[in-house]
């Protein structure tokens, strides 16, 4: 049973500098291609390394106090291009280019035939997740939008043929992680905020075609980027109250750096809201009273029944001493506000 206010990342967790070569990751673009060249362990060795460097994750998590544990997404260069690049119809030799959400050109799979997915991609992590926690866990999947916005497509005649193969794949590989045991597998959406006319035309089919049939407790994250690579906020989403219709179940959003005008909850009736409280612009880490301050502005517009605790996005690109004392300060503000509804 989980307590009011449950508290979880929204998917990755800081690396280990022995593992990944953060100084690189940090001067380039997050990777949609593969990116070998980011590891610093020998390829016979990488995976050995992943392995301890997730249980690494998850302890600090449970350290820390959180509620839902996630692998801290460690195997992975970036939240999707693991994802990405393992299916069928893409031409890993010959990469394509797109912009990315910042307007810069970007290397992405080049798509070059149907899309389709091949075998599971994410299953062993999430056997491997609940093999070293008790808790409940969560694992995060890409897109289909957002995966069809980070190609480049030499194959479909349109993009809404392109991303709703991908969301066949998407629906194939969450079944197997409920299969698998997941408490809660979340869809990384985050160009949907980038791209909302898109979103608003093709982008939530995709997401109901990714959620067809499924049983279990999902969520979609969308965001306004990483805050260590997109450093502007607008002052509210461009794309969230769509959301309201869908049979997703709970819907991540950032609300600390942006400050976010918290009212807009009141259009997602019905939904939990995974609700960021930790700014990821800034390595200064907040006291708890803070984040019990930003979850109780919350509070006039959605249930604490229905708020799950949480930074605004991935916490990959802070240094893992800040990242463990922001994690942390999270989990005690939880407990302040969760102790003080409940006297």
């Amino acid at each position: 049973m989980l307590p009011m206010l449950p508290t979880s990342l929204v998917g990755s967790y800081a690396q280990p500098d022995w593992l990944l070569d953060r100084s690189k990751l940090a001067k380039r673009f997050p990777p949609r291609v593969r990116a070998a060249e980011l590891w610093r362990v020998d390829p016979q060795w990488l995976a050995e390394a992943q392995d301890d460097a997730t249980r690494l994750a998850i302890l600090d998590q449970e350290r820390a106090g959180l509620d839902i544990i996630t692998d801290g997404e460690i195997r992975r260069e970036s939240y999707s291009n693991r994802f990405a690049t393992e299916l069928e119809g893409i031409d890993l030799d010959n990469p394509g280019t797109a912009l990315d959400r910042s307007g810069h050109p970007n290397p992405v799979p080049r798509v070059a035939g149907k899309i389709r997915r091949r075998n599971p991609v994410e299953v062993r992590d999430l056997e491997f997740l609940k093999a070293n926690t008790d808790k409940p866990v969560k694992i995060t999947v890409p897109g289909p939008f957002t995966m069809s916005q980070q190609a480049q497509n030499d194959f479909y005649a349109h993009e809404e043929e392109l991303a709703l193969d991908y969301a066949a794949a998407v629906n194939e590989e969450i079944k197997d992680l409920f299969a698998a045991g997941a408490d809660v597998v979340q869809i990384d959406e985050p160009y949907m905020q980038a791209r909302p006319e898109k979103a608003r035309a093709y982008g939530i089919l995709a997401l109901e075609r990714a959620l067809d049939g499924v049983e279990g407790t999902t969520a979609v994250h969308i965001c306004f980027g990483y805050a260590a690579i997109i450093h502007e906020r607008p002052s509210g989403y461009s794309f969230l109250p769509e959301l309201a219709g869908t049979s997703v179940k709970q819907i991540s959003i950032e609300t600390a750096q942006s400050n976010l005008d918290c009212a807009v909850l009141e259009t997602l009736k019905g939904k939990t809201i995974i609700l960021g409280v930790l700014d990821l612009s800034t390595h200064a880490v907040e006291t708890p009273q803070m984040v019990a301050e930003r979850i109780e502005r919350a509070l006039p517009y959605v249930d604490a029944a229905r708020i799950v605790v949480a930074p605004d996005c991935g916490l990959k690109y802070l240094p893992r001493d800040v990242a463990f004392a922001k994690m942390k300060a999270m989990a005690d503000g939880a407990r302040e506000v969760r102790q003080k509804y409940a006297d």
